[in-house]
């Protein structure tokens, strides 16, 4: 498959290998104690495997995910780690659930992206909540970002509308209470697009897979024409990976780190922590931001 031939994510394979892909719960029983005395019952769990990234035949990466949205999230994964400069660098994904182990992910790229993978090849091994386990070097903690250039405009009531209705746009975590969501939401502060995941980075790569595959072509979906809502605290990566998709404004329901402050100041991204009902505070490039 030629590049110019994938124009949106319905076009690469993502039928899995002799196997089917792991669903997003699993039952367990449990007993319930309370004042009450013991009751047993049976509890939903998120889903935590395993999915390992291969390119051209090597592997990269092995990240513990939810083994949902798998393409989305290996497009966006390609696209945050700037493996490939664009989608159209991608010419195939198949999704592998043939092993016990976990799920493979094995992507086809251009010679120039995997010659460029080769030269800055790290075996990166992703825990829940970690974006760091497996770097080999300082450099590699810190991707250059260039300033965005954004005219947005957003309003508070936009943001504090996106933070009320989170909540209503999560059904595996209302389901699990173990998951985290990356959410895109339009100029009125309408959800557009939620993904979960048991990382957050995770969820943020799904996101950024979907809005690369579809940005050019809607306007809602263009990181133009919105702004990103995640569920968890602001990290350095977080905000890294908002800067190489052109995320102009990111806001998150707990606190940022100082280097995600440092980021966003040096990448022009408009920070928000803390969003709560009638109130988040903006920690960097306040000017988008509007009554």
């Amino acid at each position: 498959m030629e590049p110019e031939d994938i124009k949106n994510i319905e076009d690469i394979n993502e039928q899995p290998v002799e196997s089917v892909v792991p669903n997003a719960t699993a039952n367990q029983p449990v007993s319930v104690w309370t004042s009450g005395g013991v009751q047993h019952q049976k509890d939903e769990l998120v889903t935590e495997v395993p999915v390992a990234l291969v390119y051209n035949g090597i592997s990269h990466a092995v990240m513990m995910a939810t083994p949902q949205e798998l393409q989305p999230f290996a497009i966006g994964f390609s696209l945050s780690e700037r493996i490939v400069k664009a989608a159209s660098d991608i010419y195939d994904i198949e999704i592998d659930a043939s092993d016990a182990a976990g799920v493979q992910i094995l992507l086809t790229v251009s010679a120039e992206s995997f010659s460029h993978l080769k030269d800055r090849r790290r075996s990166l091994s992703g825990r829940t909540g970690c974006g760091l386990c497996g770097a080999e070097s300082l450099q590699q903690v810190c991707l250059p970002v260039d300033p965005i250039d954004s005219c947005l405009k957003i309003s508070h009531h936009s943001v504090d509308r996106a933070c009320r209705e989170l909540e209503q746009h999560q059904p595996l975590q209302s389901l699990t209470g173990g998951l985290h969501a990356a959410a895109w939401c339009n100029l009125q502060g309408e959800l557009v697009r939620v993904y979960e995941d048991v990382g957050r980075h995770n969820a943020l790569d799904k996101l950024i897979g979907w809005l690369a595959q579809t940005g050019s072509t809607d306007y809602e979906q263009s990181p133009e024409n919105g702004f990103l809502l995640m569920s968890s605290r602001a990290s350095y990566e977080i905000v890294q990976k908002a800067a190489i998709s052109g995320i102009a404004l990111l806001a998150a329901v707990s606190a940022p780190t100082s280097f995600a402050v440092e980021i966003a100041e040096r990448a022009n991204i408009t920070l928000i922590g803390f969003t709560r009902a009638n109130r988040h505070v903006v920690y960097t490039q306040p000017q988008r931001l509007i009554d």
